[in-house]
Order: C-alpha cells, then sequence, then structure tokens
C-alpha cells in the first residue's frame, strides 16, 4: 500500500473509532469519511462493507485479548487469569454500542469478516476457562461459548442506562457463579 493510502487507512480507523465509540457500530459511514476528511468512495476503496471497517478497527484489538490470555495462561493463578481476562473484554466490548450484535452473529458465520478474530478471541478465553476448570476452581458444566456469551450479556448490560451502574456488581455476580471458590464480595 502506498504510503499516502495508508496513512488514509489509518486516519480512517482512528476518526471510525472515535465516531463508532460515541454513536455505535450503526454510526453513519458518510459521517465517519466526513470527519476523516476523505470522501465516501475513498473510505469504501479501503472498506468495502462496514463489517470490513468493524473487522479492521476490532481485529487488532481482538488480537491483543488473544495475546492477553496466552501471558495469563502462565503468569496469574487460574481464577485470576479467567476473571482479569474476563473483565478486560466486557468493558472493551462495551465501549462500542451495538459490536455485541455484531461479535455473536460473526462467530456464527463462518464468511464474516471478523469470524476468525471472534473465533481466536473465544478460544483463548476457552483454554483459561479449561485450566480454570483443571485446578478444581470453575464450573465444569460450562464451555468456552457459555463464557463468550456471558461476555457479550454482562457488555450489552453495560450499554443499558438501567443497568450500567450496577455494572461492575453485576460482573461480580456472574464472576462468583463461574467460578467455584469465589465469593460474592470479589
Amino acid at each position: 500500500m502506498r504510503a499516502d493510502a495508508m496513512k488514509n487507512y489509518e486516519h480512517i480507523l482512528a476518526v471510525a473509532n472515535v465516531v463508532i465509540t460515541d454513536h455505535g457500530v450503526d454510526a453513519s459511514l458518510r459521517d465517519i469519511a466526513r470527519r476523516a476528511g476523505v470522501g465516501l468512495g475513498t473510505l469504501y476503496r479501503h472498506f468495502p462493507t462496514r463489517e470490513a471497517l468493524l473487522e479492521a478497527l476490532l481485529r487488532s484489538s481482538f488480537d491483543e485479548f488473544t495475546a492477553k490470555a496466552c501471558e495469563l495462561e502462565t503468569a496469574s493463578s487460574p481464577e485470576d487469569a479467567l476473571v482479569s481476562w474476563l473483565r478486560e473484554v466486557v468493558a472493551f466490548t462495551g465501549n462500542y454500542q451495538g459490536v455485541v450484535d455484531v461479535m455473536m452473529a460473526a462467530k456464527e458465520d463462518p464468511e464474516s469478516a471478523l469470524h476468525a478474530s471472534c473465533v481466536t478471541m473465544r478460544t483463548a478465553g476457552t483454554r483459561l476457562l479449561a485450566r480454570a476448570q483443571a485446578e478444581g476452581l470453575a464450573r465444569t458444566d460450562m464451555e468456552g461459548d457459555d463464557l463468550f456469551s456471558l461476555a457479550a450479556a454482562l457488555a450489552w448490560l453495560s450499554n443499558q442506562p438501567s443497568s450500567a451502574p450496577r455494572s461492575d456488581h453485576l460482573f461480580s455476580i456472574i464472576a462468583s457463579a463461574i467460578l467455584t471458590n469465589r465469593s460474592r464480595s470479589n
């Protein structure tokens, strides 16, 4: 990619991050292009679909969550690793209104631009869950899809005005339900 094209690409992503954080995943692509100071055609040359833009925007963060899970597998206790990773995923996902729907759909659709990143991130979380289960610290009747769904539900709740003030409390309840030896006060 030419240097000027790469600069446009990165600038569009930076602007898209702000606009999507403020207005959710259904934010106007025209508004993103306008705020980035590029034509709509330039935006579409880089990102032919809304999903392609979201994939580019979210992929690096999803990859970071995967790397973080790998790091936590050896650096923390199994329950602390699982809770830490889950908390970070929920917080990040909650920053983008509407991304939960996109993630849940992408997880089930192999043709989705976000499918591979979602599956890789879910697999990383599954390894953390399995490690905690192997140590007798987490429920054994859960699997990675359950963990991914709970993260999505908690992120969705954090975007609901009536639930947002209680999101930390709700997270603690879910964490104590997942972990066999965790009290509700954690």
